[in-house]
This record gives structure tokens, C-alpha cells and sequence, in this order.
């Protein structure tokens, strides 16, 4: 097991560094060790991701970094989830995420799911252009806590409004709740729309997160 152990140790640094190679190898030779895939998920991805997180965070890091660490640990995250689902090991919530009605844009948005996951959260990805109500829709049908939404262009930045009025009117306020993001973004445009949080870049998001999944 010390031995497996290492290898996590390996992996974990794999995953900060963006080594899509390896990653993939070092999850599959940490199974074949008998590390439990929840150790391997906690103390080598989550982990990972955490601390590139902290990385971005300090402007140690870039997004292109910060992308192929997010490769890396989806690489490994494909040897170990059917073992997690196998052994009933719970995500730690769902987020439906989406760019919002008339956006086309879908770097930071698939930059946000992929540092969710990284985290231990459940991804809907509703890609790009999503209207209003399909965003509640797939939380509701998913059971999803959290809907992020994201939008590059000023002309869309309003839409999240109506995903948040649509919630209003079905009661899910507080059940379900919005974090928002993007380019043109601020935490008083957030408080103006009524969303419940604002992320100003993929880490803070997946704290964001974290806070309301808590």
C-alpha cells in the first residue's frame, strides 16, 4: 500500500503540472496498488486541483495551465469513476452549468466545469446559447444545488435575470442557487440581478461553490 500511496503522491503532482501523459497511467497503476479510488480522488485530484486553484489564484499560474491540469485530472477521473459509482461514493453536489441565451462563448465556462470536477462536484454542461428555462429545467431534473451561468458579451449579461426570475416564480429560490460569471461580470451586477454569488475567475467560482454546497 506504501507503494500505491506514492504513486498518488505522482499522480497528484501530474495533475498540478498538466501531465495528461501520465496522469491517466498513474490513476490505473494507483488501482492496480490498491489505493481506494476515493483516496485517489481526495488526495490526488481534488487535491491537485485545490492547490492549482490556490496557484491561479496568485497569479503563479495561467488559464493554459490551469486547462491542462483540468485535462489531466478528466484523464485520471476516467479509470476512477465507475470504481466511485461502483462503490456508492457520493459527488459532493450538482452544478448545471451554461453559457446563458445568445453567447456563443465557452473557454471560462468549460474552464469552470472542468475545476468543478476537479473538485468533487457533479457537471451538467449545458454548453453554449442556453435559454432560461432550460437552465432550471436541468437543475431541477438532476436535483442539481447550484446553477452557473456565464456570459462574455454585454448584449446576454441580462438573460441570467430570467433564469432567476423563473426560479422565483417555481419557489426554488434558496433551494437552488445562482452563481454568475464572465468578462463583463461584477459582484453588483450579480447583487442587481439577484444572483446569490459572483466568481471573477474558475478558482473563485469552485470556492464559491464549495460555500454553498456547505
Amino acid at each position: 500500500m506504501e507503494e500505491g500511496m506514492e504513486v498518488v503522491g505522482e499522480l497528484k503532482q501530474a495533475v498540478i503540472r498538466g501531465d495528461m501523459a501520465h496522469a491517466r497511467a498513474l490513476a490505473q497503476q494507483a488501482v492496480d496498488a490498491g489505493v481506494e479510488p476515493v483516496v485517489i480522488l481526495n488526495q490526488a485530484l481534488i487535491s491537485g486541483m485545490d492547490e492549482i486553484g490556490e496557484l491561479f489564484k496568485a497569479n503563479e499560474v495561467y488559464v493554459p495551465e490551469v486547462l491542462l491540469s483540468a485535462k489531466s485530472m478528466q484523464q485520471a477521473m476516467q479509470v476512477i469513476k465507475p470504481l466511485l459509482v461502483k462503490e456508492g461514493v457520493k459527488p459532493r453536489g450538482t452544478v448545471v452549468v451554461g453559457t446563458v441565451r445568445g453567447d456563443l462563448h465557452d473557454i471560462g465556462k468549460n474552464l469552470v466545469a472542468m475545476m468543478l470536477e476537479g473538485a468533487g462536484f457533479e457537471v451538467v454542461d449545458l454548453g453554449n446559447d442556453v435559454p432560461p428555462e432550460r437552465f432550471v429545467e436541468a437543475a431541477v431534473q438532476h436535483s442539481a444545488r447550484i446553477i452557473g451561468m456565464s456570459a462574455l458579451l454585454t448584449t446576454t449579461m441580462y438573460i441570467m435575470k430570467d433564469t432567476i426570475e423563473i426560479l422565483k416564480s417555481q419557489r426554488l429560490t434558496g433551494k437552488i442557487k445562482t452563481m454568475v460569471g464572465g468578462a463583463p461580470m461584477t459582484a453588483a451586477f450579480a447583487r442587481e440581478i439577484g444572483a446569490d454569488g459572483y466568481g471573477d475567475d474558475a478558482a473563485s467560482a469552485v470556492d464559491l461553490a464549495k460555500k454553498f454546497i456547505a
